[in-house]
């Protein structure tokens, strides 16, 4: 009989690593994975052993602690936190020594964000730029101070050493109330950031809301489009060795654009449907109420365009669209009343 695949995920009580592990029990070969996870809370720790997961306690960012674990895996999948450079430094580390026992180049897949490709326009005007995630030359040219860029490099670097071979997904805006085992017995955190927090800032000041004039543009994808592109990826790397790694192992997530005009629009018609405002109409946030919100950032204000066409080229196949995600409004905003979040 075949030794398991030791697979160590950080960040499975979030809302992607979650999706991810879900999606991961449908494989058909889930039987031979042995599961271990990083996790902050002791009662998590403790539902998720019963789910036959070796959790241990710990944080990311403790460097000897990261280091052990990914030393013994053959598989990292990252989604814990996209710019902790001290978790990314020790991971590398870990799978360099499990190159050394091994001889065999372990795999890391890292979560990043369409993030990366963001500008300053502050919802005042779409973006022309489209990335696309086939196109090395064109990622490369992402200034190395973007946002989650000094830990991408990393990977990148590591990976033309030849000890491991890294893989980056990036999602773009992911929407989406996740579910699963994790979601059910309250492991996991099953709601996403850039939708949730919008609807809450719109309730709070009595309207919905936009950055400038809401004319910027970002990707979107569904929670269950994106954890599957994970499982897609892992199968590829396990049945062909030469796919995309290093500087050609970037993988979008993204099934379609919308502007954060359209997705302030929806929710002002679901705040009028719930009786919370009379006009559907987004206004703009003050430079004060920006400041109680999102702590002075216009970050949603921005542009972030791309196309994943790397992704699709591995056979991922996306099934939601923006229409999907403007429908999704109305179940986000009653799953975060019925969470108390609102």
């Amino acid at each position: 009989m075949s030794s398991k695949t030791k697979i160590l995920i950080t960040g499975i009580t979030g809302y992607i690593g979650g999706a991810v592990y879900s999606h991961l029990t449908k494989h058909s070969d889930f039987t031979s994975f042995e599961i271990t996870a990083l996790v902050r809370s002791t009662d998590k720790a403790e539902k998720l052993k019963k789910l036959g997961i070796n959790a241990v306690v710990g944080a990311h960012d403790d460097v000897k602690l990261m280091e052990s674990l990914a030393a013994e895996a053959d598989i990292v999948i990252a989604t814990a936190d996209a710019d902790n450079v001290q978790a990314a430094t020790a991971t590398l580390a870990g799978l360099k020594k499990r190159y050394a026992s091994s001889g065999i180049p372990p795999t890391f897949i890292h979560t990043s964000g369409t993030g990366v490709l963001t500008d300053g326009a502050a919802g005042e005007h779409s973006g022309d730029v489209i990335y696309d995630d086939s196109n090395v030359n064109q990622i490369e040219s992402i200034p190395d101070i973007a946002i989650h860029r000094n830990v991408d490099l990393l990977l990148v670097n590591a990976d033309k050493e030849g000890y491991v071979r890294t893989y980056i997904i990036l999602p773009s805006t992911i929407y989406g109330i996740a579910t699963g085992v994790l979601v059910d017995q309250e492991i996991q955190n099953p709601f996403s950031q850039q939708v949730p927090s919008l609807i809450k800032s719109s309730v709070k000041r009595g309207q919905a809301g936009v950055v400038g004039q809401g004319k910027n543009i970002w990707p979107d994808v569904h929670i269950d489009d994106v954890a599957q592109l994970y499982v897609v990826l892992l199968d590829s790397i396990r049945k062909n060795p030469s796919t995309g790694h290093g500087r050609d192992g970037y993988y979008f997530g993204e099934n379609g654009e919308h502007t954060l005009y359209e997705v302030g629009k929806a929710i002002g018609e679901v705040l009028v449907a719930k009786g919370k405002t009379g006009d559907p109409e987004p206004t703009t946030f003050t430079k004060e109420e920006l400041a109680t919100y999102f702590k002075g950032s216009t970050y949603l204000g921005t542009n972030s365009r791309c196309r994943a066409n790397h992704s699709r080229s591995i056979g991922w196949q996306p099934r939601f669209t923006k229409d999907d995600l403007l429908a999704s409004i109305d179940a986000e905003y009653e799953g975060l009343k019925k969470a108390g979040k609102l």
